[in-house]
């Protein structure tokens, strides 16, 4: 099985999770070039985004479809959404790119909420790959 394949045997809710990330955090920072205050931050999301793409992935063939996936997520969007959140509360930022800026930030604090609890599951000992989702 692919890790898009995995990806799409998980339930409808997931499913909708992943849409809304590719847009709020791959589609959306795209937007933050437009500004001088904020082109920074779309390069390292961008970034981020590009080094998660490889890894997770990368990760998927070598140990399945399990909830240390998310680690890549916690490594570098844990940062990032420092440097998000210390940005947004600049007295100078123009109200488009702080709108936009706070659904980023909204949304990456989700997923690592999310990947965050699936890691520690992970350390406590839920190692196997989930169901129908092994690596041929």
């Amino acid at each position: 099985m692919t890790f898009s394949e995995a990806l799409g045997a998980q339930a409808a809710w997931l499913s909708v999770w992943f849409y809304w990330l590719a847009i709020a955090v791959f589609i959306l920072p795209l937007a933050l070039f437009i500004w001088r205050e904020t082109r920074a931050a779309a390069a390292a999301t961008v970034a981020s985004n590009l080094f998660n793409a490889i890894a997770v992935p990368w990760m998927y063939s070598q140990m399945g479809y399990v909830k240390l996936l998310g680690l890549p997520h916690i490594l570098v969007w844990t940062p990032l959404a420092w440097y998000l959140w210390r940005l947004i509360n600049q007295a100078n930022m123009p109200v488009w790119p702080r709108r936009i800026l706070m659904v980023v930030l909204a949304t990456l604090l989700g997923s690592l909420a999310f990947d965050t609890v699936d890691m520690v599951r992970y350390v406590l000992g839920e190692r196997m790959p989930m169901v129908g989702t092994l690596v041929n």
